[in-house]
């Protein structure tokens, strides 16, 4: 039986804080924030969204996780998103305004 220590092969979460912090600038970057936090803007939100797991002899053999990545910003010209639109394995979605606030989503294996 493998234990997750040895079918894990990505990046760690907080490496990906850390590129994100990088990124904007600030520590304004949560993680799965609770409803009842006050996020300040900009900011970036992520979260867990999926896994991607290979097998071998019909065992895991890795998994990649996905996360749903939300850049928050009052500007509607903000480029910080293209910095996130170029990390490798990242996928632009649809982007909203909601509560005057603008959202541009992205999906990333990390």
């Amino acid at each position: 039986m493998l234990f997750q220590s040895e079918v894990y092969t990505m990046a760690s979460r907080i490496d990906l804080q850390n590129l994100l912090e990088d990124i904007l600038g600030s520590k304004n970057v949560y993680f799965q924030p609770p409803e009842s936090l006050r996020m300040v803007f900009p900011c970036i939100r992520y979260e867990y969204a999926d896994l991607d797991t290979k097998y071998a002899d019909n065992k895991p053999y890795t998994h990649e996780i996905a996360y749903r990545i939300t850049y928050i910003d009052k500007n509607p010209d903000s480029t910080t998103w293209l910095k996130i639109a170029d990390l490798p394995k990242c996928k632009f979605g649809k982007p909203y305004k909601a509560d005057g606030m603008y959202h541009w989503v992205f999906s990333i294996y990390y």
